[in-house]
């Protein structure tokens, strides 16, 4: 832990994109969630069923399914459970380890999924997309992939 005397203070700048980063997050997320609703979906949901229906079968274990949506597995058997009540996925025992359980897609949770995606890209673009240059997107991009691969690295690191 850094001391005061050696703590390196953000500067103006470093503050200002610091400030914007986290307002864009939270703002963008929000907005991102408000236009789930309507689909009585949440972003978590979302991301849920998006994994799903990218993974081979449409299922993944359900350790994967937390790692890729960075929850615990206790907070994603409950996610799930509410999912599997509304049809979306459901579960099944995995064979080979008869602890494991994975998190299958539906068929209901499939065509949700067909139905809400372009509503979901659409206001991706309206919300960030579209309101940035290409130039710029790229060199957000560029940007942002030291910091992600610093941030992945540091996983299941005690």
């Amino acid at each position: 832990m850094e001391s005061d005397k050696e703590t390196r203070w953000l500067s103006g700048g470093e503050q200002r994109a610091w400030r914007v980063h986290l307002d864009v997050n939270r703002l963008l997320m929000h907005q991102l969630e408000r236009d789930l609703q309507p689909f009585g979906l949440t972003m978590n949901d979302y991301e849920i069923l998006v994994n799903l229906s990218e993974s081979d079968d449409h299922r993944m274990r359900m350790s994967d399914l937390a790692a890729a949506t960075l929850q615990s597995k206790s907070r994603l058997s409950h996610q799930i459970t509410r999912m599997e009540k509304a049809g979306l996925v459901r579960r099944e025992n995995c064979e080979s380890d008869k602890r494991g359980l994975f998190a299958v897609l539906t068929e209901h949770g499939w065509k949700t999924m067909r139905e809400v995606a372009p509503h979901h890209v659409a206001s991706v673009r309206r919300h960030f997309i579209d309101l940035l240059a290409p130039e710029a997107l790229d060199g957000l991009h560029g940007s942002l992939v030291p910091v992600a691969e610093h941030l992945r690295s540091l996983r299941g690191r005690g």
